[in-house]
């Protein structure tokens, strides 16, 4: 493991934990060159899925990518960090369990925004509002609709 700080090839692990579910190692390791410490992550890789794009293209799952995008929706939100983390966690579980090779990214989206909703109603109109591009105020209206429970809604 190269040290972040100086470049050296050299490190020792000084503490390993993991977390509650045991699906991650943390490492504190301490550079041998200029004693520096620095955090590491080690995770299973397993083989995800491909996404299969609207237009037909192949992407692979990128984890980031869907943290990014529910983190975007939750900025100045009272949603932690740790919570999408845990929420990725469990869709990357579900996608594993499908044992499908090829997932419409479709579903992504679609199961993304069933967590945002029980996560935060504003984080969910928010995602729902770029992810289904809504063309006018009346298509965000029957969004809200349904997510409040109204009759005209489209949840």
């Amino acid at each position: 493991m190269k040290c972040p700080y100086c470049g050296h090839l050299e490190n020792r692990v000084v503490d390993s934990r993991l977390n509650k579910d045991y699906t991650i190692t943390r490492r504190r390791r301490m550079c041998d060159s200029c004693n520096r410490r620095f955090t590491t992550y080690e995770r299973l890789e397993v083989t995800m899925p491909m996404l299969v794009k609207k237009d037909g293209r192949r992407e692979a799952w990128d984890r980031q990518k869907v943290a990014d995008g529910m983190m975007k929706a939750c900025e100045k939100r009272p949603v932690s960090i740790e919570r999408i983390d845990e929420f990725v966690d469990t869709l990357e579980r579900e996608l594993q369990d499908m044992g499908e090779r090829e997932i419409p990214v479709r579903l992504i989206g679609e199961r993304v925004m069933e967590g945002l909703r029980q996560i935060d109603g504003v984080a969910y109109v928010r995602f729902a509002s770029v992810y289904r591009q809504f063309k006018d105020l009346n298509e965000f209206m029957n969004e809200l609709k349904g997510m409040l429970g109204g009759p005209e809604g489209a949840a």
